[in-house]
């Protein structure tokens, strides 16, 4: 028989509660306090104008690491997410930042299941504590019982309720006084850039720096449209680098190459896009023949699809000859394919070879390191949080470049670094550059952006050389 109250009805369900669990560790000459859980976020609540409260509206999941006996007032923290939308932190969790890291090799040695996780001697916590959050429906993040999930499956919604975590955690931390960094991955490069603005003028909280992991604050740079043709310059190098990596320009520097995808990528290529039916046929011709060499597709193909290969076709026609696909987030990975007379192929090969060993991992690591246990599945990925909304952009490009813009002239201290491999072919790093070379902020501010590049590509870290680069230019930014 179910308890209640004296007024004769039924209990009062229980409200929702922070469930942390802390757990200490010691590893690779650092001692730290992990601490894993939800973290319960309330909103005020108004009734006709009359305050009601603070309802509880979502829990969000974080996994902190703090270093043990370390000065507060001194010790930088970094507020860690990556993507999709629908994207957990695993990837930067468990691929650069954190204390461990999955073993899953890279591509063309990829390590068979079940995978296993080792320390991370170059983990960012020798140099910054680390908060890694799950945005809601991601993770184990959810809305509370009887709450809407789609108030946070768009722009705005993610942003605030991210916000209000980095708040949070802060306040009860004591570490409004501890210098203060975003990394973001992919869209939560976008996130980043708008965070570093809403958190400025929402809650006065000036940062130090953001660093952007294969970033995208222009997401109009990104699109292939039709008629549309910015997208297709810009991802030009990158598909040079990608023939680059499987053998198409011989044994030419990479570094070379790129110059000459990036020289006609500025010039020539959009001028021959640009003049449509225009375009004589000589200069047609040497369009082709130069696009045509760059990608290492046929010329009978850049005729075919009048001198504009779009990324996925791309990834599925380089190889077809050798009846192999290549992958989106990283070109460097090879796939298969049921046939090979189709569009688009069916699946990103390196997206197939990172999913399991990351998921695997965090699924264990959670329950078997640090304690913490949850039966609902860990979203390393979910699909749920789409339609994603844009509705602030309505009839524009999804573009957070003026926020950041804007965040920077309020804060002339505010560093930004970022992070492009030059195999990723889902965020290029051409579109990085052009997108940052248009950045609206003063000349004197321009020193305080930084490129990195690494031979990988979205996730640079699974390529071991670049995740030893990685993680030192990274501590570099956060010590400089």
């Amino acid at each position: 028989m179910a308890d209640e109250k004296n007024n004769g009805g039924p209990a009062a369900e229980a409200e929702p509660a922070d469930d942390l669990k802390v757990t200490r560790h010691e590893r690779g000459g650092l001692r730290y306090t992990a601490t894993a859980g939800r973290v319960v976020l309330r909103g005020e609540s108004h009734t006709d104008d009359a305050f009601d409260g603070h309802k509880a509206k979502a829990e969000m999941f974080v996994v902190a690491y703090t270093l043990d006996g370390a000065d507060p007032a001194t010790r930088p923290v970094t507020f860690a997410f990556n993507g999709g939308p629908g994207s957990s932190s695993v990837w930067l969790h468990l691929g650069l930042l954190g204390p461990r890291r999955v073993v899953m090799g890279d591509a063309g040695a990829l390590t068979p299941p079940p995978y296993g996780l080792t320390d991370n001697h170059e983990t960012l916590l020798h140099h910054s504590d680390l908060v890694f959050i799950d945005p809601v429906s991601t993770g184990y993040s959810r809305a509370v019982k009887g709450g809407k999930s789609k108030d946070y499956h768009g722009f705005t919604g993610d942003v605030e309720s991210v916000a209000e975590l980095i708040r949070l955690w802060t306040s009860r931390e004591g570490r409004w006084a501890s210098p203060k960094y975003l990394c973001g991955e992919s869209y939560g490069t976008l996130r980043a850039a708008a965070l570093a603005h809403h958190l400025q003028e929402r809650h006065g909280m000036w940062l130090n720096g953001l660093m952007l992991v294969s970033s995208v604050l222009n997401i109009g740079t990104l699109e292939f449209h039709p008629h549309l043709d910015v997208a297709y310059p810009l991802f030009l190098p990158t598909y040079a680098a990608i023939a680059h990596y499987h053998g198409l320009h011989g044994d030419r520097p990479l570094r070379e190459v790129l110059d000459e995808a990036e020289a006609f990528a500025d010039r020539a290529y959009p001028w021959a896009l640009a003049r449509g039916a225009r375009l004589t046929e000589p200069e047609r011709t040497a369009a082709i023949g130069q696009l045509a060499r760059l990608t290492g597709l046929t010329e009978d193909y850049v005729d075919r699809v009048d001198l504009r290969p779009e990324h996925v076709r791309f990834f599925t026609e380089l190889l077809r000859s050798r009846r192999r696909t290549v992958g989106r987030l990283d070109g460097r990975f090879l796939g298969w394919d049921a046939d090979y007379g189709r569009e688009h192929w069916t699946s990103d090969p390196s997206f197939d070879a990172i999913m399991g060993p990351y998921t695997a991992s965090i699924n264990q690591y959670l329950r078997g390191e640090l304690d913490y246990a949850n039966d609902l599945p860990y979203r390393t990925l979910s699909g749920d949080v789409h339609p994603w909304s844009y509705k602030e952009f309505e009839g524009q490009h999804v573009n957070v470049a003026d926020k950041l813009a804007a965040a920077m002239r309020a804060n002339p201290h505010l560093r930004v670094q970022v992070a492009c491999g030059y195999h990723d072919g889902a965020t290029p790093y051409y579109a990085s550059e052009h997108t940052f070379a248009h950045l609206e902020i003063p000349a004197e501010l321009r020193g305080n952006i930084e490129f990195k590049y690494y031979e990988a590509g979205h996730m640079m870290y699974v390529h071991e050389p670049s995740r030893l680069a990685q993680s030192q230019h990274l501590a570099d930014f956060i010590v400089g």
